[in-house]
């Protein structure tokens, strides 16, 4: 294997004290707790792991955790109010709103319910337009994360070639913007892309972000292209017993990795990064809330 690893869960680990170096001194220094309230509706399985997960590192890091579980039964009408409750409630800096919602609840008129300044997620219309238009905006965790690896291996990202698979509105559009923001050259592709290996083999920078297990091979990538995979996909791995799977990414990761520069392995890479940031927004959205200066480093 050529390429260096990227190493997304000591990257994580590394931000999270860096957060909790910030939560310390906002206490000491102004008795300020940033808090963090995720509202989990109904009981998908994936989603509580998660939910638990993002709750023990917002402790960890010393923040205030308030957590909201909510029956699949619940209405629209109330994880409306309890949103609202929670824009008007001053000890609760981030709200987030774990997706996938029930089939009867409208995501985005939730989503879109929570106030923008406390949006650490980031997917409001309000912060879509901000981040799109360069101004000052909460930006999506995952992308955030990539961002933030990207510039730890490259540092300046001015003039480089971007390709970003995939346009999702959670990972890929908002991918673009920030590279943007960073002046690189971008190209968002896609299932309707023509010739989409000679896309990718002109980029120094590859988000696959497409949800298609091991779809980019290593004869795609440019010979010491940075490589991001931020897809977490799970196929059947029989080699392991009968009905066992195993995590792999959007790019094949051994012929990948024999070409590019750098990239991120699948577990280990993109994933750790997205609770992390997550947490670096709330202490950004608790900033900005008290009219304090933004921590560096924490955001794009």
């Amino acid at each position: 294997m050529a390429a260096e690893l990227i190493d997304g869960k000591a990257f994580a680990a590394e931000l999270r004290e860096r957060v909790a170096g910030h939560v310390a001194g906002l206490r000491a220094a102004h008795g300020i707790v940033p808090g963090l309230a995720v509202v989990l509706v109904g009981e998908d399985p994936a989603s509580e792991v998660y939910v638990r997960n993002k709750g023990r590192q917002t402790v960890e890091v010393g923040m205030a955790s308030f957590e909201h579980k909510l029956v699949a039964e619940t209405s629209e009408a109330a994880l409306l109010d309890l949103v609202a409750r929670l824009n008007g409630d001053d000890a609760v800096h981030g709200i987030l709103v774990q997706l996938p919602l029930p089939a009867h609840i409208d995501a985005d008129a939730v989503i879109n319910a929570i106030d923008p300044a406390k949006d650490v997620d980031g997917f409001t219309l309000s912060n879509v337009g901000l981040l799109g238009t360069g101004q000052k905006a909460m930006v999506p965790c995952t992308p955030l994360g990539c961002l933030m690896m990207l510039k730890d291996r490259l540092g300046d990202l001015s003039g480089l070639d971007a390709v970003v698979i995939g346009r999702s509105n959670i990972v890929g559009k908002p991918m673009a913007q920030l590279l943007l923001g960073q002046s690189c050259t971008v190209t968002i592709a896609h299932s309707r892309t023509r010739d989409l290996p000679e896309v990718v083999r002109r980029a120094d920078i590859v988000v696959a972000a497409v949800g298609r297990p091991e779809m980019v091979p290593g004869d795609w990538i440019k010979p010491g292209a940075v490589v991001i995979d931020v897809g977490i996909n799970r196929i059947p791995a029989p080699e392991r017993g009968e009905g066992k799977t195993r995590l792999v990414g959007d790019c094949h990761f051994e012929s990948c990795a024999a070409v590019a520069g750098a990239i991120t392995p699948v577990p280990g890479g993109v994933g750790p990064m997205t609770i992390a940031c997550l947490l670096a927004n709330t202490v950004t959205a608790c900033c900005r809330a008290h009219g304090l200066p933004e921590p560096e480093g924490l955001t794009a």
